[in-house]
């Protein structure tokens, strides 16, 4: 981050625009880990009929799983269920660990919109863990920007998030119906594994999920889904069958 400072404070004259045809990869490299946190909404708790968590739930995502912001999102052979959920994500900038709730976000590079997309049936009926439905390939998408903390309020405790598919709206909430904030959900995390450089948390979903509605509605081939948070611009996924493996 203080070499991209160093580079913006200088001469850009020189910089390019980036043609309309080039493919937007994440603005992260791969993370060493993608830590998400669970029924973080209240709303969202709600919907699927389960408790207000006492204290936050946590899940990995593969790093396999991270896809730049308007690439493709593969239905994996056999999915029936496969589910949309915009999130803010955090990306650490200083390595935590054990780091107190009122030092966390100075450990805080950036923000970022992620889609943690999450096939249903693999999640609760294959087994009672989660990992397989939300670590598929293409099912992390990130961007398309990384926005630096100063560009945000203080506290990203009032950002409003929203999820469309086919242009039809699906969320639409803010991130003051967090139930642990973006501090104290780092700060957590630190006292259980050390988070590095260039690692990110996905700090969870509101309500609006294809499961919460009645009757349920799952992603299909040729659907559009747009995923955006304020300030943090918007991602765009259409939905193909995964491809062949060569």
């Amino acid at each position: 981050m203080q070499r991209l400072e160093e580079w913006a404070a200088g001469d850009l004259s020189g910089a390019e625009e980036v043609p309309a045809e080039v493919r937007w990869g994440a603005p992260v490299a791969r993370p060493s880990k993608i830590v998400c946190v669970g029924l973080n909404y209240r709303a969202h708790a709600m919907e699927t009929g389960a408790a207000i968590p006492g204290e936050p739930v946590l899940f990995m995502k593969a790093t396999s799983a991270w896809n730049g912001p308007f690439d493709e999102l593969w239905l994996p052979p056999g999915s029936q269920k496969l589910d949309w959920e915009v999130e803010l994500a955090v990306v650490i900038g200083k390595t935590m660990r054990r780091v107190p709730e009122a030092e966390a976000l100075e450990h805080v590079a950036g923000y970022g919109v992620m889609n943690d997309f999450s096939e249903r049936a693999w999640q609760k009926e294959r087994g009672g863990q989660w990992s397989k439905g939300k670590g598929g390939d293409t099912f992390a998408p990130f961007g398309p920007w990384l926005a630096t903390p100063e560009e945000l309020p203080a506290d990203p405790g009032a950002l409003t998030l929203g999820l469309s598919v086919n242009g039809v709206v699906q969320q639409e909430s803010t991130t003051g119906d967090l139930i642990f904030g973006v501090a104290h959900v780092l700060s957590y995390i630190s006292h259980f594994m050390t988070l590095l450089p260039g690692d990110v948390v996905s700090t969870g979903t509101p309500s609006g999920v294809g499961a919460g509605q009645v009757p349920e509605r799952y992603l299909k081939v040729g659907d559009v889904v747009e995923a955006t948070v304020a300030g943090l611009g918007t991602q765009r996924q259409r939905v193909v069958e995964t491809p062949v493996s060569g």
